[in-house]
């Protein structure tokens, strides 16, 4: 199940709220880790998370070069992940990304919102459910497959 919910502020200033979940046939512990590395080191974005409160995450293009997505908020595991920061918004505009998870039906519901304003482009906001639909079916398949092991 997912939903979204857009707000106009003004013409060009906007809000949103996105929310998504998946009932994953794993353990807590390994659903949390493939979240990390779901968040983390995606192989075609070079994404990297430093799992501690304060810590980046960011795109590693090499050579001291990439971009800042954010930083770690809250972590408490393997319950919660919340990370905030601009994500591939290089404009006036700021994210906050919540992973909630909770043990439920012999497995583990893993919840995503992501809520975000300012100067939103129409391609984020369209491509938005799209990417976070792939990195939740992802963790889903990675955490299944490793609870299979």
């Amino acid at each position: 199940m997912s939903s979204i919910e857009t707000t106009t502020v003004s013409s060009e200033i906007k809000a949103f709220h996105y929310s998504q979940d998946r009932q994953i046939a794993a353990p807590i512990d390994v659903v949390f880790e493939t979240v990390l590395e779901s968040v983390g080191p995606l192989k075609e974005m070079k994404l990297k998370i430093e799992a501690w409160p304060g810590g980046r995450w960011f795109r590693d293009l090499g050579d001291n070069t990439g971009h800042l997505w954010g930083h770690v908020q809250v972590i408490k595991p393997p319950k919660l992940l919340e990370l905030c920061g601009p994500m591939m918004m290089s404009y006036p505009a700021t994210s906050f990304v919540q992973y909630r998870l909770t043990e439920e039906n012999g497995g583990t519901r893993l919840m995503l919102t992501h809520q975000a304003m300012g100067l939103i482009k129409p391609e984020h906001l369209d491509g938005f459910p799209r990417g976070w639909t792939a990195v939740l079916d992802d963790a889903k398949a990675r955490a299944e497959a490793a609870a299979k092991r």
